[in-house]
This record gives C-alpha cells, sequence and structure tokens, in this order.
C-alpha cells in the first residue's frame, strides 16, 4: 500500500494491526514527503528523523510480535513547537526563545510515545501562540491549503498545514482562544479543543495558563477521539455512531452571528440543513451572558500573557513581531483588581450559559466568521490585521470563555467550519456527537 496520504490515522493504526503497513515503511515515506515537499520546510521547524526512525523500528517489533501499545502505535504525528521533546529545541515560534532545548518531554508527548505514535518533528506556530491568524513574519508563516497566498490560521498552523499536505498523520496543537479550531477549519481537518485542565499542561511553553489546553488537529472525529484518549491516558474508541434523530442543538445567536461572510454562511446554513433532513431538532437561541464574557476578553487574556512572558520580552523587544508586541503590551496596565473582578465575573457567567443551554446535546456556531485574509495585506495594513485576528478568534473564543469542549468539522465550502460545543469535561459525549454530524455532513463529500 502505497497511498498513505489519504488514509486518517485510525486507519493507518488498523492496517499497521494487519500487518499491511510497515511502521519503518510508513515513517520512511513520511519523512521523504517532509524533505520533498516545497513546503516541508515552512511547516516544520525541526525534524525528528532519527528519533521517528528509532520509534518506528521499535514499534515494528512489537506489531511483528503481536505486542502493539495502541490502535495508533507506529502511526506518525506532528507536534506544534511548544510541547517539549527532551534534546530537542522547543523555541514556541519566538526569537525570544532561540536556543531552548527540552530537557524533558511535555507529559502529553510521555503518553503519546508509551502508546508506540512516532515523533516527526516539531511544527511552526504564531508567536508565543498569540495569534489565531498563523502569520509569523519572524520564523516562518505556513500556506493556507486552500489559498497559497492567505494565512493559515494559528496559532498551531504548522500543526495544520503538516496533515492538510499529507506530511503527518495528525497534528498535535494547543488552543487557548481557538488556535487548534481556526487552522483546522481553514485547512478542511477536524480540530479538537479540550476543557481546560483535561489534559496535562506540564512541559508546555504557556500562553495564559487558565485558558491554554491541548488538542489534536485531524482528518476524523475517531482520529480526534483516540488520540485525545491516548493524550489522558487512556485510549478511547469510538462506539456504533449514535443516530441524528431526537438530537436538539441550539444555533447560537448573539454575537457569534453578527458579520459572517458569505461563504462560512452558507456553508453553516447548509450543515444545519444537513442535520434537520437527519432527524435533528434545531433552535435559535440567544444567551446574553455570553455577549458580557466577550465584553471580559481584553481583561482576561492580554493581562495573564503579559505577566507570563513580560521579563523577557521587555529585555528583548526588537526581537518580536510589532503586532505580536503590541497585543502583550496591551495588558501591562490593567489593575489587578481588574483582573480578578472579570474572572469572577466570568465565572458568574459561565453558570448562567450552562443553566441555558444544558437541555441542548450541543450548541453550534460557525467555526470562524471570515476566510483566511491574505498575508500581503496582513502585512502592510495594520488595521486589517488586529480587525482580521479578532474577528477570526470570535466564535472559537466563546468555547474558551465558557470553559467548555468543542470541535470543529469540515463542510461542503472548503475553509469553512462547522463548531459543536459541548460542556466542560464532557469530551466522550461531545466526539460521538460530533461522530453523528461527521457522518451526516460528510455525504457526498471526501472525509
Amino acid at each position: 500500500m502505497s497511498d498513505f496520504n489519504s488514509l486518517t490515522a485510525s486507519e493507518l493504526g488498523d492496517i499497521i494491526g494487519q500487518g499491511k503497513i510497515d511502521p519503518v515503511e510508513l515513517t520512511e515515506h513520511f519523512l521523504s514527503q517532509i524533505e520533498l515537499s516545497p513546503v516541508g520546510k515552512k511547516i516544520y521547524s525541526t525534524l525528528t528523523s532519527q528519533l521517528a526512525m528509532e520509534q518506528a523500528k521499535a514499534s515494528k517489533i512489537r506489531a511483528d510480535t503481536g505486542r502493539r501499545l495502541s490502535s495508533l502505535d507506529g502511526v506518525p504525528i506532528s507536534w506544534k513547537d511548544l510541547f517539549d521533546i527532551a534534546g530537542y529545541p522547543c523555541e514556541a515560534g519566538s526569537e525570544l526563545l532561540a536556543g531552548r532545548v527540552a530537557n524533558k518531554n511535555s507529559e502529553v508527548y510521555n503518553f503519546a510515545e508509551a502508546h508506540g505514535l512516532i515523533c516527526l518533528g516539531k511544527t511552526h506556530m504564531s508567536e508565543l501562540a498569540f495569534s489565531g491568524l498563523g502569520l509569523n513574519p519572524i520564523r516562518e508563516t505556513p500556506p493556507c491549503f486552500n489559498y497559497p497566498d492567505s494565512v493559515p490560521g494559528g496559532s498551531s498552523s504548522g500543526a495544520a498545514t503538516s496533515v492538510a499536505f499529507g506530511l503527518a498523520s495528525a497534528g498535535i496543537g494547543s488552543d487557548t482562544g481557538g488556535s487548534v479550531r481556526i487552522p483546522a477549519a481553514w485547512n478542511d481537518l477536524v480540530g479538537l479543543k479540550t476543557t481546560a485542565g483535561r489534559l496535562s499542561l506540564n512541559g508546555i511553553v504557556p500562553l495564559c495558563g487558565r485558558f491554554d489546553t491541548v488538542g489534536p488537529l485531524v482528518k476524523s472525529v475517531e482520529d480526534a477521539a483516540r488520540l485525545f484518549g491516548i493524550m489522558a491516558g487512556e485510549e478511547i474508541l469510538l462506539s456504533t455512531p449514535i443516530s441524528m434523530k431526537g438530537l436538539t442543538f441550539g444555533v447560537l445567536k448573539n454575537v457569534a452571528m453578527e458579520n459572517v461572510m458569505d461563504l462560512p454562511k452558507k456553508a453553516f446554513n447548509n450543515s444545519i440543513d444537513k442535520l434537520k433532513r437527519a432527524g435533528a431538532r434545531v433552535s435559535e437561541i440567544s444567551v446574553p451572558s455570553v455577549d458580557e464574557a466577550m465584553d471580559l476578553t481584553g481583561l482576561l487574556y492580554s493581562p495573564e500573557a503579559y505577566a507570563t512572558w513580560k521579563d523577557k520580552i521587555e529585555k528583548s523587544p526588537d526581537l518580536m513581531f510589532a503586532k505580536i508586541l503590541e497585543r502583550f503590551r496591551s495588558g501591562a496596565n490593567i489593575l489587578a483588581t481588574d483582573f480578578i473582578c472579570a474572572w469572577n465575573k466570568l465565572i458568574d457567567l459561565r453558570h448562567q450559559y450552562y443553566s441555558a443551554v444544558q437541555s441542548y446535546d450541543a450548541v453550534l456556531v460557525p467555526t470562524s466568521p471570515i476566510m483566511p485574509p491574505e498575508v500581503n495585506r496582513l502585512m502592510t495594513d495594520g488595521g486589517f490585521y488586529n480587525s482580521q485576528n479578532l474577528l477570526a478568534l470570535r466564535n472559537t473564543r466563546i468555547g474558551n470563555l465558557m470553559g467548555g469542549c468543542s470541535i470543529t468539522l469540515p463542510t461542503d465550502i472548503p475553509s469553512c467550519g462547522f463548531l459543536v460545543m459541548g460542556m466542560p469535561n464532557q469530551e466522550e459525549r461531545l466526539l460521538r456527537l460530533a461522530q453523528a454530524c461527521e457522518l451526516v455532513l460528510s455525504r457526498n463529500r471526501s472525509i
């Protein structure tokens, strides 16, 4: 079998288990593809070729002797360059961390390695993870899969494009305000944002610890489920899909449906129609606590991000992309009292939100209200950069503010995602719902 790039991570893992794919051959294939690809260096910051081959050889022995560690044992994946991998650079897309080499593995990486996953390398990202666009003129900006002159979405830009361009079977990223879901949506992937605290942040370069989460960027919901379970310490295999009939969804109005571009709006409406035809009940809902929470964003994100990075930033501010520096410094003068009051209010607003949506199986919105913006205009128009960054993350940020889990699914229009939002710590339930949605949305479209 040679058409490895078209297969999901789960399919590759299952075929390894059947003895039809050699993990060494598979790993060599992906490493070769990365080296030969014209976008390989724009996607990967570091290749871990020697490590990958050592892992692949060990995986082959386990496969040959019936001792596989998981259903994904032998499957090659990529890692966003903020996950520590011992002995390799971890610079989080920033010159501020140039030369930083991890002395031990992040905890989620250890779980992945313990289940037999192969590490291909580290991928480029937005500087210190503080942008939803994926533009990084300091290091590298990977190309969007559908629009080569546009940004791919961030901050997990390389993680997404490594999968979209066939240079990894899956990518592991992080999501603080949409950094898994935006690049997943703009590159026609599935992206899972987990509940804050559900997966370990140990050994991960931080942005905002209260909002930082870990999640996979993959080709299918099954992939997302298996990788989520592995990084949590126990693999999850989805059983028979649940029926769409009788499921109840709420389409969140409020700010989420304002100023949505024509293509994302069309993709979202098409998706809603498909769910309804499959038997789901869909209602429009308005939840005022969402709008109130969105108004707190500036008091919640930037102060924590700046406090985390102040010393490094102010020692060498000239090393940073000006727009990222500006965003960090926007948190410099916010009072501690305002930060604490904002968090106290957010906790109350979360409870209001949970009460308002608890009767629905999930809440639905377009993943992003905009299409991927062009690189050149972002680089030459500061106002455009600011507006597009805020708009890109607007809908995904709802999930972070409300503290739940969520997952974006591809639609029938390229670079337009469909966001399914669940309650906190309900990833298993969300994944089953997403699997049901995926089956409906993927009709007449190849996943």
